[in-house]
């Protein structure tokens, strides 16, 4: 059971995450450190992650509706696509031994911190500039990295959705919180049935994760992407680092 220090901490973790995740796409660049720091091993902090991060979707989509407005039949032909990629992804992560997990992590948050450097253009048009079979099978892709690990899909989502779409960021987002929130949903559900979540620990982060979610959508259509970018980013090589350090 965590102690007062410990649920504090999966809180402030959580609503960083939150917030990272709304506007950025990397909600586990944060928390995912902070299952570790509490003594989860790295399976169980993935699996406990992903379940908490049901309440950053649930956020995020309540945050986003302005921008969905409109959306609903791109995102019916998308959601299949990420639906089938969650449960690959939670199956394949299961299937994983956490030693191999362990030594994988570390590379997979440094792609992440990369992906999150990616230049994004995006303009006030919403027509596909690629086939839409193609942005099934890429969103299909995500979808497994999202249920095997996660950090920093969302970015490749608003990657795909503003190059694929031409759209803006805060739509891009609003697309990513939605799609994403299918793929790690039903990783979840899965997840529940494992044994791997800790729920004690699951609730105050999952709590912190719905108060960022739901805030961040309003900041994503003020905020200076750049810079924050750029943190995000050296902050996610830093966990990488010292992550290889204690391999």
């Amino acid at each position: 059971m965590p102690n007062e220090y410990q649920i504090l901490l999966l809180v402030v973790a959580g609503v960083a995450a939150g917030l990272g995740g709304s506007i950025a796409g990397i909600a586990s660049i944060f928390s995912y450190p902070a299952l570790l720091a509490v003594g989860l091993s790295p399976i169980d902090a993935n699996v406990t992650n992903s379940v908490s991060l049901f309440c950053l979707s649930a956020g995020s989509i309540l945050g986003s509706r302005r921008e969905l407005l409109g959306r609903g039949k791109l995102l019916k032909q998308m959601a299949p696509a990420n639906l089938v990629g969650g449960v690959l992804g939670a199956i394949l992560l299961l299937e994983t031994s956490s030693t191999t997990f362990k030594h994988i992590v570390p590379f997979l948050l440094l792609v992440a911190s990369l992906v999150i450097l990616i230049p994004r253009r995006g303009n006030a048009q919403f027509e596909p500039r690629i086939h839409i079979r193609v942005m099934q099978i890429l969103a299909g892709l995500i979808g497994i990295y999202c249920g095997y690990f996660g950090a920093a899909s969302g970015s490749m989502t608003l990657a795909l959705m503003i190059q694929t779409l031409g759209v803006g960021l805060p739509v891009a987002n609003a697309l990513k919180n939605v799609l994403l929130g299918i793929s790690n949903g039903i990783a979840a559900v899965i997840f529940m049935f494992s044994g791997h979540v800790h729920w004690l620990i699951a609730i105050p982060l999952a709590i912190g994760f719905f108060i960022g979610g739901r805030t961040g959508p309003i900041i994503v259509r003020h905020a200076p992407q750049k810079i924050l970018q750029r943190g995000v980013s050296v902050f996610g090589m830093g966990v990488a680092v010292w992550l290889l350090a204690k391999l």
